[in-house]
């Protein structure tokens, strides 16, 4: 953590994310692992140099690792307010299309920061726009799958649309099988997603 305050401190952002656009694919990854660890302190940087543009171009890399690595970096950006917003308007079709990638580590990357994305009402919309359902849904009945709680959870979030809740009450058996799971939090959030979708007003 001192590190990356350092790294903020010392102005190096925007370098970095420039960086990202030139250097070779080993260097690239180890500029994504710096960006998140920073961006876990501070985002607001790395919006005003447009970092969201460069890292939506690697979440479509032929690497494996480059593509994980800038959805979590991502994610990391999506967990700050004013990242949310950024990550709504101009990422969520192509998170959604990376819920399908051959890569788990990937679809878990993509999946977690989707869930950052989709607490912001826009997020949702967005999201039902790109048809995040079906993936998710194959995603949350996975029993091995590294992305079934973030899957989960943003599902949950979907169901708080009406437009999501109707499509959802079709598919609470895929919820019903995730309470038998042995992880408590996926059994947790099971549950909880199980009253949303049926909550009537």
């Amino acid at each position: 953590p001192v590190g990356a305050v350092g790294i903020l401190h010392a102005g190096l952002i925007p370098l970095l994310v420039f960086k990202l656009k030139t250097e070779s694919d080993g260097i690239q990854e180890l500029i994504l692992d710096t960006l998140s660890n920073c961006l876990r302190v501070e985002a607001s940087e790395a919006l005003a140099t447009g970092a969201i543009t460069v890292l939506k171009e690697k979440l479509t890399h032929s690497s494996v690792a480059i593509r994980s690595k800038a959805a979590w970096v991502l994610l990391e950006i999506g967990t700050h307010p004013e990242g949310k917003s950024v990550v709504c308007e101009e990422v969520i079709p192509v998170l959604v299309s990376l819920l399908e990638d051959t890569d788990p580590e990937v679809q878990a990357s993509a999946t977690g920061a989707l869930m950052f994305a989709t607490v912001k009402p826009q997020g949702r919309f967005s999201a039902l726009r790109a048809e995040a359902i079906p993936p998710l849904l194959k995603l949350a009945a996975e029993e091995t799958s590294k992305a079934r709680l973030s899957a989960i959870k943003t599902l949950t979030m979907l169901a708080e649309l009406p437009e999501g809740r109707k499509t959802l009450l079709e598919h609470t058996d895929t919820f019903q099988q995730c309470l038998n799971d042995p992880c408590e939090a996926v059994k947790r959030a099971a549950k909880i997603a199980i009253s949303v979708i049926k909550w009537k007003p």
